[in-house]
């Protein structure tokens, strides 16, 4: 990323009023930030509001300041770690987020050098108390490493407790080996740990895995930010495994936003006498899965769909001077947007920046010649070539 793309993305996420809505709406309106700060007002106040028009005219407060910490962060990587900022509109910005309500404008990304988020389709997110029972904490790395041994990343906030124990026992499964072991959600900026203790962990997680935010840099961890942090957790993983959660506990936040996503829930029952159970067993209660061993898990997983095309560019309409292309043929460079995952029209329309009557006539058309298939609920789902 160059730093004039950079910061204008910086500029339209720090723009005070700005909301992610707002934001998308914008892109998908006039393509890449630095084309939104050049419309004029008229064209502006088309697609937000005045107050939010008149906000985009002015840089925010401490954005250049936040620019040159951004860019200095990026270029402080080495031949072993890669720092990253990967926007809405990049090919490896994961496509199970696109299909939340939601999904960030940006992601802060740190972690080893060939790994990326569009690699986590088929991983778990293990979750649950901060102060777990000695029997939680064994559960969680114990799960840790059998999903890891099982092929399947696991993903966590590194929060103490449940999260560190099963992001340790992922990584007890990769050992040495040249795999995505885990990935770490985090509630910060990317220049800092918190807590302080799992400075160790993370470390061994930048080496074996990813750790993410979509806070800017400089962010303390402030209440607010974790349950922000805990939708990110759920949007990545294909389902969540609680291991020990009380009744008031953000694990059942994160379980929730599973659920609400269309995904599988799942939890280790405990003793009827351990507060640290009856989260859990309020979630089984709900139509959770009871969870016993790792096998419980994988026998719910639909089939892994292939990995989305790691060629693939971020297409925008004709407001960035990029051309839709007009063949309909398996090259077509709105497929290689839609990837292998299921996907709406919203979802393409942040990718794209096309609007939604171009997007509809394309996808019919695609339809039609055999290369997409329409599913409930407004997806579309590449169809494999034979």
């Amino acid at each position: 990323m160059e730093r004039a793309e950079l910061a204008g993305w910086l500029r339209l996420s720090l723009t005070p009023g700005i909301g992610d809505g707002a934001a998308r709406r914008l892109l998908a309106a006039f393509g890449l930030p630095e084309r939104i700060f050049s419309q004029p007002d008229a064209a502006l106040r088309e697609v937000v509001s005045h107050a939010q028009a008149e906000a985009l005219a002015q840089p925010p407060n401490g954005l250049q300041a936040q620019i040159d910490l951004t860019w200095q962060w990026l270029q402080a990587g080495d031949d072993k770690v890669s720092r990253r900022v990967v926007t809405l509109g990049d090919a490896g910005y994961p496509a199970s987020l696109l299909e939340m309500a939601d999904p960030p404008l940006m992601l802060y990304v740190l972690g080893a050098i060939g790994f990326d988020l569009t690699q986590l389709g088929h991983s778990i997110a293990v979750v649950g108390s901060r102060n777990p029972t000695p029997q939680g904490a064994t559960n969680a790395r114990s799960f840790g490493r059998a999903l890891g041994e099982a092929g399947l990343p696991v993903v966590s906030g590194l929060a103490l407790g449940v999260d560190g124990a099963a992001h340790q026992g992922a990584l007890d499964a990769a050992g040495d080996a040249p795999v995505l072991a885990t990935v770490a959600v985090v509630g910060t900026g990317l220049d800092r740990v918190y807590p302080a203790r799992h400075r160790d962990l993370a470390h061994r997680i930048t080496l074996q895995g990813l750790i993410v935010s979509e806070l800017p840099l400089g962010t303390p961890p402030l209440t607010q930010n974790f349950p922000k942090r805990n939708r990110l957790i759920a949007g990545l993983a294909r389902g969540t495994l609680v291991v020990e959660a009380a009744l008031q506990s953000g694990s059942l936040i994160t379980a929730r936003l599973t659920s609400e996503q269309g995904k599988e829930v799942f939890a280790i029952p405990g003793s009827i006498h351990s507060p640290q159970s009856r989260g859990c067993h309020a979630l089984i209660r709900q139509g959770a899965k009871l969870v016993e061993s790792v096998n419980d898990i994988l026998e719910e997983l639909p089939p892994l769909h292939a990995p989305r095309t790691a060629s693939a560019s971020p297409l925008y309409g004709n407001a960035t001077g990029v051309a839709a292309a007009s063949s309909s043929s398996p090259e077509d460079p709105l497929l290689e947007v839609l990837g292998f995952e299921p996907a709406s029209l919203d979802a393409l329309s942040a990718r794209t920046g096309w609007g939604a009557a171009e997007l509809q006539a394309k996808m019919l058309e695609l339809e039609l010649d055999g290369h997409v298939s329409r599913l409930p609920g407004g997806l579309f789902q590449r169809v494999a070539s034979t």
